[in-house]
């Protein structure tokens, strides 16, 4: 989720007059922090890709050793605002596996990890950690660790999602969480007509308050992040617990196919007005008519969104492990 939780507590403490210009003045605040420079602790011990409107540099710093692969690092990294360096070395080697720099089956030396990247011990062992819980990498006695393959990746994993979409694989990956947002989406719109939370069915009429209101602005950055809550929401308003965990999934796929993170689909009235259709038959309770906005909105999408590998796109920031 992107903003719920915060929206939760200003929905306590105001009215829906209220609501709407307090939480659009929340999410649209949150942008000054997409893209401020690294705080003490954080990425100024090495040098990242800058991203300046369609022209970029990119500053990889140039490793000397054996293995020039691992000096690749930060190529994909433009605009990285890291969360320390725990999880730059997670975001780092997790790109370069799922790009295919380091192949299945390739040895991962944690003593040349931790050499090349200038980092200790405890980040290179709690970062393998965390891509062998994702299925990219596996540490067994007397072999060491290496790179999984494909076949063994956790592909609903929201980083490794993140990653594909913007590797080699990133048609495939377009092109796969469109099926899969077909599939559960349509639904997850029906089963929320049936039986919704007043709470949840209000949260969702702010997000679309929200998208009418970044519309009239131009404002696709919040009207993307808007866009992406209400589905999250939608998931788990459905009633079951199964599509609930899905939402991060989708959260992902609608942030690589031109939504929350990279700011790239413009704000369509045609968009917003579905959104409407869908929240209008959500709140009367007929299911049929919300699953058949849901769909005519994803038909929408998939024809707006920039492709994943588009030059404006830019790759995340790591998440935090």
């Amino acid at each position: 989720m992107l903003f719920t939780k915060d929206l939760k507590v200003v929905a306590g403490s105001a009215d829906k007059g209220g609501m709407t210009t307090l939480a659009h003045s929340m999410m649209t605040a949150t942008r000054s922090t997409d893209s401020g420079p690294a705080g003490p602790g954080g990425l100024d011990r090495y040098s990242y890709a800058e991203s300046t409107g369609s022209a970029r540099t990119t500053n990889a710093p140039v490793w000397e050793g054996t293995d020039p692969d691992l000096g690749r690092v930060g190529r994909r990294a433009a605009g990285s605002r890291g969360r320390g360096l725990h999880g730059q070395l997670v975001q780092q080697l997790g790109q370069m596996i799922v790009s295919g720099d380091l192949g299945a089956d390739r040895p991962l030396v944690p003593e040349e990890i931790g050499q090349r990247f200038e980092v200790s011990r405890t980040v290179v062992r709690e970062s393998l950690r965390v891509l062998e819980a994702k299925g990219l990498v596996s540490a067994r006695p007397n072999v060491g660790t290496r790179v999984r393959p494909v076949g063994d990746w956790n592909l609903l994993d929201p980083d490794i999602i993140e990653w594909r979409a913007f590797g080699p694989q990133r048609e495939d990956q377009r092109r796969e969480l469109c099926e899969l947002r077909l599939t559960i989406e349509p639904l997850a719109a029906r089963l929320a007509a049936g039986d919704i939370r007043e709470e949840v069915r209000q949260r969702l009429a702010d997000m679309v308050e929200i998208m009418n209101h970044a519309l009239g602005q131009g404002d696709a950055l919040t009207f993307s992040r808007a866009d992406a809550e209400f589905h999250s929401l939608l998931l788990q308003g459905a009633g079951n617990r199964m599509l609930e965990h899905l939402s991060g999934i989708v959260g992902a796929a609608l942030q690589v196919s031109g939504g929350a993170l990279s700011g790239c689909e413009h704000p369509t009235e045609a968009s917003l007005l579905l959104h409407q259709r869908i929240l209008d038959a959500i709140s009367a309770g007929e299911p049929v008519a919300a699953e058949s906005a849901m769909r005519q909105l994803l038909a929408v999408h998939s024809e707006t969104a920039a492709p994943a590998g588009s030059a404006d796109h830019v790759v995340p920031a790591p998440r935090e492990h």
